[in-house]
């Protein structure tokens, strides 16, 4: 692919809408509340906010400055500032893995997302009892040609935008329904914490017991936090090489993107947990957490059906910003490894991610049976992606940074178009010594 074919962001806010719309959508609404329950809560939590403060922003600037600097898409990219088979070229390899093996479960996510919209839209949980409302969970996802289907649905949407561009589709799409979902997540949290009973879901919450806390539960906070920021994931690489150096400010700009995703996490725990105690529900029933406990929330909330028809559909138009992050990474990769037109490479990764889909539908129904490592295919594939590529690819970027672009130069370029907060040296034990340290420890710690 051509770099005269490249795309840009109109602005700095541009930037931000879309970089933020791909790291709030599923990854808090979704996999943060189920991560937080099967992590014990209030600890998982403080480990969570303090991985995004260490790690997260200096690694966001680490990705996102290289690819302004490159103009390209990350495994491109690292050739331009290394060589072709160059071991540094490997951070974009194992990111461009993650992406496709986190979009093959979550076009299934998104796939149970819109079929929830069609469920609340025909009445189905008009009256339902919390134990209907799981069965209704149970029956939907081991049936895997509706899963299927639905799935199908949502890779095409995610398609259609990305052929779209940068401009026309990633950036008017994410800068409409942003503001939309935080309004309504902030009204809902407000509803979910009145509910009889929710004060013991927002002690649970909020009060940290660190007695739960192991290795695995670190590393489960930095799988998250790279998931929800986009670290290793090589979205963040590809979003930033639309960045124009003139008009861009990746310092503010980054802050920005990841206080807007960790806002949206927090409130959306703030949903679900409160809700949760209060309908009696166990906060570590896994990636069904969400669907079990909104629409109890729903059917309590006065115009219940409407509410809960616009927040499925907010979801949806968020699932879909993250789907688009992910998706564009991989477009972009196989365009330019393979030298494809770019509506060529849409084509290919929507079918390879679609079928790469169907082995985690049909964990949840006729494979469930099937265990790899002592989990199903779907949670072996979340576990893998998330708890060991994306560290493995944030731990990478921190050796990159140390020893082959240097602490200098990743400081000038991140301080390229900035006015008053700029990057200085006391940020270079944490990325050069901390960040890796950290890393490999917790996930050595959590092997053995």
């Amino acid at each position: 692919m051509k770099n005269n074919l490249r795309e840009n962001w109109t602005g700095r806010m541009g930037f931000i809408f879309a970089t933020a719309g791909f790291a709030i959508g599923l990854g808090n609404i979704w996999r943060f509340s189920y991560v937080a329950g099967n992590n014990g809560g209030g600890a998982f939590l403080i480990i969570y906010l303090i991985v995004i403060l260490l790690f997260g922003i200096p690694l966001f600037y680490a990705e996102a400055a290289l690819g302004r600097k490159t103009q390209s898409g990350i495994i491109i990219g690292l050739r331009k500032l290394t060589r072709k088979g160059s071991p540094w070229v490997l951070i974009g390899w194992l990111g461009t893995l993650a992406a496709v093996l986190i979009s093959s479960y979550y076009f299934m996510i998104m796939g149970w997302i819109i079929d929830y919209f069609f469920k609340i839209l025909s009445g189905t949980f008009k009256g339902a009892s919390t134990s209907q409302i799981a069965n209704t969970y149970e029956e939907m996802v081991s049936n895997p040609w509706e899963v299927i289907l639905f799935s199908l649905l949502s890779a095409v949407l995610i398609a259609v935008i990305v052929g779209r561009g940068v401009k026309n589709g990633i950036e008017k799409f994410s800068k409409f329904v942003m503001p939309l979902l935080i309004i309504l997540l902030v009204v809902l949290a407000a509803f979910s914490i009145s509910l009889p009973g929710a004060m013991e879901g927002i002690m649970w919450y909020l009060k940290p017991d660190f007695s739960v806390v192991t290795a695995s539960t670190v590393l489960e906070a930095i799988g998250q936090a790279f998931f929800s920021v986009g670290i290793g994931l090589a979205a963040t690489f590809t979003y930033g090489s639309y960045l124009k150096r003139e008009n861009s400010n990746l310092v503010t700009d980054g802050i920005w993107v990841i206080s807007l995703d960790t806002f949206v996490a927090f409130i959306s725990g703030l949903v679900i947990f409160p809700a949760l105690f209060a309908f009696d529900i166990a906060p570590d029933s896994g990636a069904g957490l969400l669907f079990l406990t909104i629409p109890n929330l729903f059917d309590l909330l006065p115009g219940g059906m409407f509410f809960g028809l616009l927040f499925f559909f907010l979801v949806i138009i968020a699932g879909l910003s993250t789907g688009v992050g992910l998706v564009e990474g991989v477009v972009v990769n196989i365009a330019e490894v393979f030298n494809l037109k770019r509506n060529t490479s849409i084509i290919i990764s929507t079918i390879l991610l679609m079928i790469l889909a169907i082995p985690s539908i049909l964990s949840q129904g006729p494979w469930q049976e099937v265990m790899l490592f002592g989990m199903n295919l779907f949670d072996f594939i979340d576990y893998l992606s998330g708890n060991i590529l994306l560290p493995l690819g944030g731990l990478l970027i921190s050796l990159y940074v140390t020893f082959a672009w240097k602490f200098k130069n990743y400081k000038e370029e991140l301080n390229i178009g900035t006015t008053k907060l700029k990057i200085t040296r006391t940020l270079q034990p944490v990325i050069t010594v901390l960040i890796p340290c950290l890393i490999l420890y917790v996930l050595v710690s959590s092997v053995l």
